[in-house]
């Protein structure tokens, strides 16, 4: 007996922890909500494409900083140092020698451009102009990813209301089979009613798993245009679709709309400002088919030393008297001209020792040069004229991207206009159909919960319900996307 109340104090113990634990365990499995804005906050964050834009942004900048240096001077400094060996030419003297010698050069340089016809300051420009429309370019993908995360979140939205009504309908399905089975049972109704309550009910159930399966296919999308991984726990919030504030029809006409996202919207400000960047860069090309004035300076010194030194020097006598070598007459007498003979001793020098001199020959040797000059450009393959008319190409194209760019957003704003005075009337009339679908369904159940009602008929005025419950979810959904396409080609953004 006391074993038997050992266990069952195990086993309650080991019950209670599991129960005490489920909680916990189920709060740490919760997923965390998202919401409209930190999806598209997250997005634009994060997500690949919009990185990569703000890349070509950043080295756009980089070349238009690069441009601006090109106006000030170039300089440039070296040395050298080094040994030569065999036959070769003294630097400081120009002579050529069979010593080893050691030498060292010190060298600076500077260039300037002086006149180039504005080139310089052109392409200045139209580097800074196509770094601004580098910015543009980052704010319109950030703006399609905004779009295509409201878009995908709205379809999840849809997908888990759609999910709600499936659920309600086999709740009723439920509640219809207990009280039919009730009937059946007491004998009030045959077999068949509950037979056919039960295949509607696997019906509604089979519906409720395929609108969670779409629900989290529309999760996965989204998560891949968040960039998050796949297995992350996430949800999203559930405003109140009639709470969702739109504006009025009135305000969002298309003329209207398609005027103000000619100046907000990035696509046209990018294009815009490369269109004028490509004008400058017009300017630049045209100024390389006219004469450079330029200006030079350098200053330089160079310092050189044999590996050999004179240690001494030998006094070997007196050459012979040689007539060749020439005669003075000294007190009358004609003396012939003998001259000394020394042996010079010579050592390598230590390496202290080869640099003796070295301030005496830089100073010496320093030297400077100051240049003005011009380059004309004669003829050079036709490169300089095919680069300037390539460029005013450049600048017909744009203007032909410019045209085609506003067709197409005039073209998309007018139909979503169009798309959204259809989406409101489907939305109205599917409230109408709503409200009289309920009516019918209502008087249905009531004939049926009297006898006076078969249940294949009960079941299908149920279907006609739900398909226009879902019908309305649908054409409500759309109705508020379209209607958030207008707001964010008027300049507003994507709210929820």
């Amino acid at each position: 007996m006391s074993l038997l109340r050992k266990r069952c104090s195990l086993l309650f113990t080991i019950g209670f922890l599991l129960v005490t634990s489920l909680p916990t365990a189920f709060a740490q499995q919760q997923p965390e909500v998202w919401d409209l804005r930190r999806c598209v906050d997250y997005a634009v964050a994060n997500n690949i494409s919009v990185r990569q834009s703000d890349v070509q942004k950043r080295l756009a900048v980089l070349q238009y900083e690069q441009n601006k240096y090109s106006k000030y001077p170039n300089a440039n400094f070296s040395t050298n140092t080094g040994l030569q060996f065999g036959r070769s030419i003294d630097p400081t003297t120009n002579q050529f020698t069979n010593q080893r010698l050691l030498f060292q050069g010190f060298q600076f340089s500077t260039d300037v451009t002086i006149y180039n016809w504005g080139r310089i300051s052109n392409n200045i420009t139209a580097a800074r102009l196509e770094a601004e429309a580098a910015g543009s370019d980052v704010d319109k993908v950030r703006n399609d990813i905004a779009l295509n995360v409201a878009t995908a979140y709205l379809q999840a939205l849809l997908s888990k209301v759609q999910i709600d009504i499936s659920a309600v309908q086999v709740e009723q399905s439920k509640g219809q089979l207990t009280d039919t089975r009730k009937r059946v049972d007491a004998g009030t109704l045959p077999e068949l009613n509950a037979v056919d309550l039960e295949a509607q009910l696997a019906r509604d159930s089979a519906t409720l798993i395929g609108a969670e399966a779409t629900y989290e296919q529309n999760l996965l999308n989204l998560k891949a245009l968040l960039n998050l991984d796949a297995a992350l726990p996430f949800t999203i919030a559930v405003p109140p679709v009639d709470q969702i504030p739109v504006e009025p029809m009135a305000e969002l006409m298309p003329e209207v709309v398609y005027a103000l996202a000619l100046q907000n919207q990035p696509a046209q400000k990018a294009n815009e400002t490369r269109k004028q960047s490509l004008e400058y860069a017009v300017k630049a090309s045209k100024a390389a088919l006219y004469p450079t004035i330029f200006g030079s300076g350098g200053l330089a010194s160079n310092f050189a030393s044999t590996n050999r030194k004179i240690t001494g020097f030998n006094f070997l006598g007196y050459s012979d008297p040689n007539p060749s070598a020439g005669a003075v007459t000294v007190d009358g007498q004609l003396i012939f001209l003998q001259s000394p003979n020394v042996q010079i001793t010579q050592a390598n020098k230590g390496f202290g020792e080869l640099w003796n001199g070295w301030g005496t020959q830089m100073n010496n040797n320093f030297r400077q040069n100051v240049v003005v000059g011009m380059s004309i450009p004669i003829f050079n393959g036709y490169q300089a004229r095919t680069a300037y008319e390539r460029s005013k190409l450049s600048v017909k194209n744009q203007e032909l991207i410019i045209e085609q760019g506003n067709q197409t957003l005039k073209q998309d704003i007018y139909s979503a206009y169009t798309n959204a005075v259809s989406s409101m009337q489907r939305f109205n009339a599917s409230q109408s159909s709503l409200n009289a679908t309920q009516k019918a369904y209502d008087f249905a159940r009531r004939r049926y919960d009297l006898g006076l009602l078969s249940t294949l008929e009960l079941i299908t005025s149920q279907n006609n319900l739900n398909r226009t419950k879902i019908d309305m979810a649908n054409a409500q959904f759309d109705y508020v996307f379209r209607m958030k396409v207008l707001e964010f080609y008027r300049g507003q953004g994507i709210k929820l």
